[in-house]
């Protein structure tokens, strides 16, 4: 059965989200990108408590796909240390499920 998965990527702003969604959709490493409005980050960095204005990007793709999405993304995003966090699907459209893997590199 494949498998399949959620990043959630926050980035710098509505650009980055962009660049990096459209870069990582021609690669075909992910299916779909959902960028989301601004957002406000609050989070400790070298000692201090920022407040950043960020979007986040919600990619679809292949559990097996995962690592070589985190090091592309690591390879294009702005941030020394940016926020990528796996969330696994369980379930939903198998229609939509199918159109994912479909859209995506072929499995290895």
């Amino acid at each position: 059965m494949i498998e399949y998965c959620t990043l959630y990527v926050t980035v710098r702003d509505k650009a980055e989200a962009v660049s990096l969604s459209r870069e990582l959709i021609k690669e075909k490493l992910i299916a779909c990108a959902n960028i989301s409005g601004d957002i406000l980050s609050i989070y400790p960095w070298e000692g201090k408590i920022c407040e950043d204005s960020e979007r986040a990007v919600f990619m679809k793709t292949r559990k097996d796909l995962v690592e070589k999405v985190t090091n592309r993304i690591k390879q294009l995003h702005s941030y020394d240390t940016p926020c990528i966090v796996q969330w696994d699907i369980t379930g939903g459209s198998e229609a939509y499920l199918t159109w994912v893997g479909e859209n995506l590199l072929t499995s290895e």
